[in-house]
Parts: C-alpha cells; structure tokens; sequence
C-alpha cells in the first residue's frame, strides 16, 4: 500500500478484516506500506499490522513478491504510480478520483486496458458501491421496483471547512487535490448516482466556489501536514460545486458538494424518483434504505423504512446477526473480497479505470461550465 493518511488506515482495516470474514479465492498478506516519511510509515505499519516499510514506491513495485498495488496517495501521484505497477504486472486499485485531470485519467486507463490483456486487474475505489444498501438500491432500481427513472437528486454534506481558521491542508491545493469538494466528495454523488440508476450522466451546467480565499499554511517548511503557522496561502480549489446534468435516458438530475453545509458531516443523499415507487439514502444512516412503492392503495402510501441487515441483503452474509449494524469500515472489507474475487476469477472488477475516467469527464466538465457562466457542457463519452 502506497500511502498511510486517512485512506490508508481505512484501507488497511479492509486488507485485514477481508480474510477473517470472507472466505476469500486467494490469501492476501498486508507485506509493505510506503511513505515519505520513514518514521511515520514505521508507526502506521505498527498500527495497522504491515509487515514491512519503505521510503521510494518504485523499489516496492519492482519487487518480485508483489502481487498487488493500493495505491491512497493524493490525487497528484495516482497515473505515475498506477501506471508503472501495471507495467509491472501488478494488479491496482486506486482511491478515488482516479486523478488530478482527464489526460491523466485516459493515460491510466489506457495502461490499464494494456495491462489487463496481459491478465492484470485494475480497479478505482469507489468505496460507497459496497455499502450493502447502495448496493440493494441497485438491485431494486435493476429489478424494475421504481419503474422509469425520472429524477435524481444527490448532495455530499460535510462541514468540516467551516472554521476559517483551518490549515490549508493538501485537499485545499490544487496541484495535490486536482479540485475540491467537486473532485473529493462530488465524484463519489456522480458514481453513486450512475452505480444505483446503471445509467451515466451526458452533460452537466454547474458553478462552484470558493468560500473561503486563503487559510493559515501548515507549519514545519508547510509541506502536506503539521499543525498551523502565522502565514497564510490561497485556497485553489473549489469549497461547494453545485450542477445539474441529465442521464443517459433522459432523466434530470440535480447534484451537491460541500464541505461547508453546516451541521452536516457525513451526509452523501440519494433520492431517485420513478413512475412506480422511489428509493432514498443518506450515508449518515448507511443500515437503512427508504423505499416508496406507489403501486399501493393510496391509504397505504408512504416512504417504508427498509433495515438492511438480513442475511440474503448485498455483502451481509458473512457478518453479524440479522440487525447488528455494519459501519463506515465494512465497505472497504466488502472492497477487498470484490477485488480479489475478480484476480482470482480472472475477471475484470467494477468500477474500472475507464469508469473512473467517465467521472473524471463528468468533473472536468463541471469545472469548465462554471467558468464558461454555467453553461450546459457534454461529458464527451
């Protein structure tokens, strides 16, 4: 695993729980994790239970007892190192966004299409489809239970910008980050939406902005951590991106990313309404689904409140009793044993780099209608 941040602590938490739950095809051993910092990748790999550390990526991936690649690094070192670990045939997934531009992203896809003929996997981390009700959501929306899809609205609501006073960390840059709450949250709103509905979104008229200009810089020579300085840097991404966009069947949509709704700190919402029935979820209460059937009697209306922890549900199998809640964690486990499943299988896993470039399209294509006075953009594919 390249990378220890956030992303790298979730992700380990799938690499190890996988196996203990799922009965997975192949025995993945957590061998090396991989930071700048030596000190500090020593401690994570202590924590999280690596067996070793290193410094440099490029000696990691030429090693011969590396079968696979995590790769939770920021946004602007995703295509180098994605594409050298599938040049060396090491299988990829890659957290979300997939990278910092489109002509990054079509290069990783392209290595990953190359790769893949050669029998190498590659798969985008798009965590939110394993949560077991987004992915019942699908089944549902699969199964005709809303009929024609007519509308969607998403938002992703967090607030933790609020403060003006907070450093401006590496998600704040653009050169690190690639964009914002668009590209941070909002891409995960534009997946779950197309992942739920199995359609995509063909163009988009959206307008972002950035609330708060400049933040304290962060201390020790203001590289990507450390605690607050006196200075002060510009803010070069976006805090709030709101667009609309229409489907691939015609359906609207209307979509939110922020990170300054107050209140809010982990709210990624779906409603998708239908000609039969609507299904709505919010992250903030990932065990539950909202399903409106308005086939019924009208005396019978009303939003029904569907608890998804049966063991015939998506993932739930292999975890707790009937009711016994999962968590934010469990997606990245669910993550782990798709992954796997597909090398073991030889099949191509979902969501692939070239859907993590049909994002990375959609996210562009919000950026340049917002600077164009918001207007309608295609996503080109």
């Amino acid at each position: 695993m390249i990378g220890h941040g956030f992303m790298g602590a979730a992700h380990s938490q799938g690499w190890r729980v996988a196996p203990r739950f799922f009965d997975l095809p192949l025995d993945p051993q957590m061998s090396v994790i991989v930071g700048r910092d030596a000190a500090n990748v020593e401690a994570s790999a202590r924590k999280w239970g690596w067996a070793e550390t290193a410094t440099d990526w490029r000696d990691v991936i030429s090693r011969d007892d590396i079968d696979v690649v995590d790769i939770v690094t920021p946004g602007d070192t995703h295509a180098e190192i994605a594409i050298a670990a599938l040049e060396a045939g090491k299988h990829v997934l890659c957290e979300k966004p997939l990278a910092n531009t489109v002509a990054e992203a079509e290069a990783m896809t392209a290595s990953a299409e190359s790769a893949a003929a050669r029998g190498v996997r590659s798969m985008v981390g798009f965590t939110y489809r394993r949560v077991p009700a987004t992915t019942f959501a699908r089944d549902l929306v699969a199964a005709g239970r809303i009929g024609e899809v007519r509308q969607v609205r998403a938002e992703y609501l967090q607030d933790w910008l609020m403060d003006a006073e907070s450093p401006l960390t590496w998600r704040l840059k653009k050169e690190h980050a690639g964009s914002g709450a668009l590209g941070d949250i909002g891409a995960h709103a534009i997946d779950l939406t197309e992942y739920i509905t199995g359609q995509r979104v063909t163009g988009v008229s959206g307008i972002i902005e950035t609330l708060v200009k400049e933040r304290p810089l962060l201390g020790e020579g203001h590289g990507l951590s450390g605690t607050a300085s006196a200075e002060r840097g510009a803010v070069t991404v976006d805090d709030v991106a709101l667009f609309t966009g229409r489907l691939s069947s015609g359906a609207l949509a209307s979509f939110e990313a922020t990170r300054f709704r107050t209140g809010r700190k982990n709210a990624l919402r779906i409603e998708i309404s239908g000609s039969t029935g609507a299904i709505a979820f919010d992250l903030e209460r990932l065990n539950e689904l909202e399903f409106y059937d308005a086939t019924l009697p009208s005396t019978g209306l009303g939003f029904q409140r569907i608890l998804v922890t049966e063991q015939d549900h998506p993932y739930l199998a292999p975890w707790w009793p009937t009711g016994h809640m999962l968590g934010y964690e469990h997606g990245f486990s669910n993550q782990v044993f798709d992954f796997v499943t597909a090398i073991a299988d030889e099949t191509a896993p979902s969501p692939s780099f070239a859907d993590g470039l049909h994002v990375q399209r959609v996210l562009d294509a919000v950026e340049r209608s917002s600077e164009a006075g918001s207007v309608w953009v295609s996503t080109g594919d």
